[in-house]
């Protein structure tokens, strides 16, 4: 009779390594979840330079000159910072978490602290360099993760589901699909679907849904190829051009054909340009530490509420809500934080486009390494990155929404003093366009609503008091600005 030895197939180093099979994966489905997650976050190789493509107070452009923005140099360098810290996240974490440029703490730069008098983007990149540094120094001290621990179970499933329509939303916003109109948001062009774009993301979500159904692996994937397909052809014959006001039927963002060759040699112009305390001389102290506060917020909880959504997808979850090698998978994201600054293309953080990966198959940190290599690939193929357009990338993100909405369930919806902050969690982040702004809102409410409980304010940890406090502060910071006079 054999032994159970020669019975059992002996593992690969990297199996054994990133835990494969112990969470019922395999090496295919890592590195098909990885391949899924760049092209469902490679948008940010075209949407952070334009960001980034306003000039400082000065007029000088990031990545240096007068003449115009060097969109060449902050697309190189968003794809090093984003391949070096998804491959770290991989390697350190093992979670199923890759990393980017953020949004939103890009725009705060480019349309507001840039803008201030005297403010360089060296001197803003500074500000994001320091920002890392405290909250890794938070993390290093554990108080990070004691925050983390202290949110309730419910509300973290809340933060999940929350980010799950958020994304719903933004594939839909960016397909075009809904769009501003006489209501805030509306369906396509007056109610209408418009333009071959449209079809395209049409194609792609029924392609994925019809082979979800029927259980075909790496549904996903083959999704996002056949709506890119189908982008290039109708690319080709129609000549669609980019979307704006009068042309309501073009792409949204990337036009799905490439000129020239699909290498392009990178220029990393814009790493090593940030001034750490450049900004407390052209602002003032305070200012500056609002701002550093500001961000810190932002970057300090959107990753807590993408990893408790990643990794209730995956299934990876313990029994109060936390994921494995939670200090690893901080310490990586805030080391990310300051590199973006350092490498002078903003905070890089946890991307919930991960989500699109753990969709198809992949648990482990092998899938980030594959997102990682993709995009130090992407250095190097730059316009190859930008053939995905978004109407081909974004049906993987109502998908994964569809998925996260699920564990909705799991929430106590006759217990009001857990369910009404659960539902400010979720409606805040697709209404307010933030999960910051809805994990805000959901733990304001869940302190005062359990504090008024007979006794209830002995179950409330005093992480919990001083967090709610500072998101208090979070959303007053207009006025306090104005009261400080900076």
């Amino acid at each position: 009779m054999p032994t159970a030895t020669q019975t059992r197939p002996e593992r690969s180093r990297i199996d054994r390594y990133f835990g494969i099979t112990e969470r019922g994966s395999t090496v295919g489905r890592e590195v098909r979840g990885g391949i899924v997650t760049f092209f469902a976050m490679c948008y940010i190789l075209v949407l952070n330079p334009l960001i980034l493509s306003t000039p400082d107070s000065t007029g000088a452009f990031l990545g240096g000159g007068t003449d115009g923005p060097n969109l060449a140099a902050v697309a190189a360098g968003t794809a090093l910072v984003a391949g070096i810290m998804s491959i770290l996240m991989g390697v350190v974490g093992r979670f199923p978490l890759a990393l980017a440029a953020g949004l939103g703490i890009n725009a705060l730069l480019a349309y507001t602290i840039v803008g201030m008098p005297g403010m360089t983007w060296a001197d803003a990149m500074g500000l994001i360099v320091l920002e890392g540094i405290i909250i890794l120094i938070l993390v290093l001290t554990g108080l990070r993760e004691a925050v983390f621990r202290a949110v309730p179970q419910e509300l973290k499933v809340a933060i999940s589901v929350g980010i799950g329509l958020f994304i719903a939303l933004i594939g839909l916003v960016n397909a075009g699909i809904v769009r501003p109109g006489g209501t805030p948001l509306q369906l396509g062009v007056g109610g209408s679907l418009v333009g071959w774009p449209a079809l395209v993301f049409v194609v792609g979500l029924f392609t994925i849904m019809v082979l979800m159904v029927r259980k075909v692996r790496g549904a996903i994937l083959i999704g996002v190829i056949v709506a890119t397909v189908l982008a290039a052809v109708v690319e080709a014959v129609a000549h669609l051009g980019l979307l704006d006001e009068d042309n309501p039927g073009g792409w949204g963002l990337t036009i799905p054909t490439i000129d020239g060759s699909p290498v392009s040699t990178p220029d990393f112009g814009t790493l090593g340009q940030f001034s750490l305390f450049g900004a407390f001389g052209k602002v003032g102290v305070v200012a500056a530490l609002l701002l550093i506060f500001s961000i810190m917020l932002a970057d300090f909880f959107d990753t807590m509420g993408t990893m408790v959504a990643i990794g209730a997808e995956a299934d990876l979850l313990d029994s109060d809500g936390n994921p494995p090698r939670t200090r690893q998978i901080l310490i990586v994201d805030s080391v990310a934080a300051a590199a973006g600054g350092a490498a002078g293309v903003s905070s890089n953080t946890s991307y919930i486009e991960s989500a699109t990966g753990v969709g198809d198959g992949a648990r482990t940190g092998l899938a980030p390494v594959v997102t990682g290599v993709a995009f130090l690939l992407a250095t190097f193929l730059a316009p190859l990155a930008a053939f995905v357009p978004y109407e081909a990338a974004t049906p993987a993100l109502v998908i994964v929404g569809f998925l996260m909405m699920q564990q909705v369930t799991e929430i106590s919806w006759r217990d009001l003093g857990i369910a009404i902050p659960a539902f400010l969690t979720i409606i805040l982040m697709p209404f307010a366009y933030s999960i910051t702004v809805g994990i805000g809102a959901g733990f304001i409410a869940w302190v005062i609503l359990t504090a008024a409980r007979k006794g209830g304010a002995r179950q409330v940890h005093w992480l919990m008091w001083v967090v709610a406090a500072l998101f208090v502060v979070y959303f007053a910071l207009g006025p306090i600005q104005q009261l400080l006079g900076v």
